[in-house]
């Protein structure tokens, strides 16, 4: 039901920065409360296959990227600007972007870290939405937010020399 069409493009993006990285890879996972409260009361009735424990199917890294050795940070919330993702960062380095979806996690990520006066890069192409127009106009709203946040690509990225 969370289908999003383009993520092996994404993927392929994620995969394609990743050298350049290095051990400050970090991923994120969304995961479901035990107990939802709140707004998530009407999200998870709306979407009760997510209602599983963190160990879940569902909430697994992808292949590709599960074997890596990447520290993996979880919140149950759509937004990963967490105080844990938060403290990885060198104080005025920048939070380079990517994943799924770009009109929800991507998004709400972003804009929480630029709220906290970080430099953010939203990779476009490797991010994906639930279909090409939410990934259009999220992108759209989130380069309204330069110069916090700036939106890019891989080939632009890579191309600066170095991340």
């Amino acid at each position: 039901p969370w289908a999003t069409p383009r993520y092996a493009e994404a993927a392929a993006g994620v995969a394609r920065l990743l050298p350049a990285f290095g051990g400050r890879v970090v991923f994120t996972r969304f995961l479901a409360p035990a107990r939802p409260a709140g707004a998530w009361r009407a999200y998870y009735a709306r979407w009760p296959f997510a209602l599983q424990p963190p160990d879940a199917e569902l909430w697994r890294l992808t292949p590709e990227f599960a074997g890596l050795g990447a520290p993996v940070l979880d919140a149950e919330t759509f937004g990963k600007w967490t105080p844990e993702l938060a403290s990885r960062l060198a104080p005025g380095s920048r939070l380079v972007l990517a994943g799924v979806s770009t009109e929800c996690c991507v998004l709400a990520t972003a804009l929480a870290a630029a709220d906290a006066g970080t430099e953010v890069v939203v990779v476009a192409d490797a991010c994906a939405g639930v279909d090409d127009a939410a990934h259009a106009e999220a992108l759209h709203v989130l380069d309204l937010y330069r110069p916090m946040v700036r939106v890019t690509t891989v080939g632009e990225l890579l191309g600066e020399g170095g991340a």
